[in-house]
């Protein structure tokens, strides 16, 4: 039986709650704490979970980041990947770019039996580099994904949706899965699997070596600036009946959610 190759591919971002600072127009001071995104978390999870019920298995992550990104795939090992691939860049891509170099990556090393990813990243919050890297392989691809088994060749998922509503697809093995928070709930790992992963291997890829050609479209930051919040406190009064209207009309007619 041939080996069945899980790869999950992560990103090195903020820690959320790190305090950012924005440097020149566009870019953010690096000497915070950087993490594995959170919802990428839930995908080794899920790789983790797969391996187990789909021996012969190995689960490989994968990223595109600078070489701090080394200690962000060394806690990805740490969750339950086998080994990791780190394709060097000192400058950040948008997804266009990424999924190219996350594409190539793989490409480079063996033939993917299906593909997970988080469904988002929470420093960009783009949501399309999944789709990008599916696009690129030629393989459907499903997001947001909260239930996930292989059955017959298939992957059949369930995608949640707004309001509560669930999609259920199947789709054909290799394929690319985004991870939702419902998915599961992420395995935090041990000392001895955080002092195991410092052994495990990290090769590592000078994102020139790929050859990718630069794309004829792209996304370029043009200017970043500090998020405010303008906030002007109001004391509403009345009766129970009378401030429950006035946050209704509130709702409604300025902050227009209802």
């Amino acid at each position: 039986m041939s080996l069945f190759k899980i790869y999950v591919c992560v990103k090195h971002v903020p820690d959320s709650a790190a305090t950012i600072t924005v440097l020149g127009s566009d870019r953010i001071d690096a000497n915070v704490t950087f993490l594995i995104n959170p919802y990428d978390e839930h995908a080794l999870t899920e790789a983790a979970r797969i391996r187990q019920q789909h021996a012969p298995a190995e689960v490989v992550a994968v990223c595109l980041g600078p070489s701090a990104a080394e200690n962000t795939l060394r806690s990805a090992m740490a969750m339950g990947a086998d080994r990791s691939i780190l394709v060097v860049t000192p400058q950040d891509h948008d997804s266009i770019f990424t999924a190219r170099a996350l594409k190539s990556a793989i490409a480079q090393d063996g033939e993917p039996g299906i593909i997970l990813t988080g469904k988002e990243a929470i420093d960009t919050e783009g949501m399309q580099t999944l789709f990008r890297l599916a696009a690129n392989f030629g393989l459907p691809a499903a997001t947001n994904v909260v239930k996930l088994q292989l059955q017959d060749a298939a992957a059949l998922v369930e995608c949640e949706k707004e309001s509560g509503a669930v999609d259920v697809i199947r789709m054909g093995l290799p394929c690319v899965v985004g991870a939702g928070k419902g998915l599961n709930t992420p395995r935090y790992p041990t000392f001895p699997e955080i002092v195991k992963s410092r052994k495990k291997e990290v090769k590592k890829i000078d994102v020139a070596a790929l050859g990718i050609a630069r794309p004829a479209s792209r996304v370029e930051i043009i200017e970043l600036k500090p998020a405010v919040e303008n906030r002007a406190p109001r004391a509403l009064t009345g009766s129970a009946a009378e401030i429950a209207r006035q946050i209704a009309a509130i709702l409604k007619e300025e902050a227009r959610v209802i």
